[in-house]
């Protein structure tokens, strides 16, 4: 097993925002990460703990209207988009361009959420340079 002092060493080394975009392993802990953030942000607006999933339209939505699509190739489904969404929130995590109470935070003052992942995907791609 893999010494665990080094946290986070499986993130490969990205040359720019299209290969983050488009990593579909990224996309699976970005899942697991953005159901957690998103649980959060219901469970503090509510005052008592939730889980939640968030749909893939809601995420496909965000990326459109951040303006990542542009970053992304041609023919791709409303899936991809969602996954992209993904991949991106928790990279910017992993690498501390955002922190997990940021994105709650972000989440818990959106009117909806796909205003909430739509602000979150910009902070992000503000922060996120290469």
């Amino acid at each position: 097993m893999k010494d665990c002092r080094d946290l986070f060493t499986f993130v490969k080394a990205y040359n720019s925002l299209t290969e983050i975009l488009t990593d579909h392993r990224l996309a699976a802990l970005g899942d697991a990460f953005i159901n957690f953030a998103y649980s959060l942000a219901i469970s503090t607006k509510r005052g008592q703990p939730s889980g939640a999933k968030v749909r893939g339209a809601v995420l496909a939505k965000a990326v459109r209207k951040a303006r990542l699509r542009e970053h992304m190739p041609s023919r791709i489904s409303s899936h991809m988009m969602a996954d992209a969404a993904e991949a991106l929130i928790v990279y910017a995590w992993l690498q501390k361009h955002i922190t997990l109470e940021e994105c709650v935070a972000v989440l818990c003052k959106a009117e909806s959420s796909v205003e909430g992942f739509t602000e979150l995907l910009s902070k992000i791609k503000d922060r996120v340079t290469f």
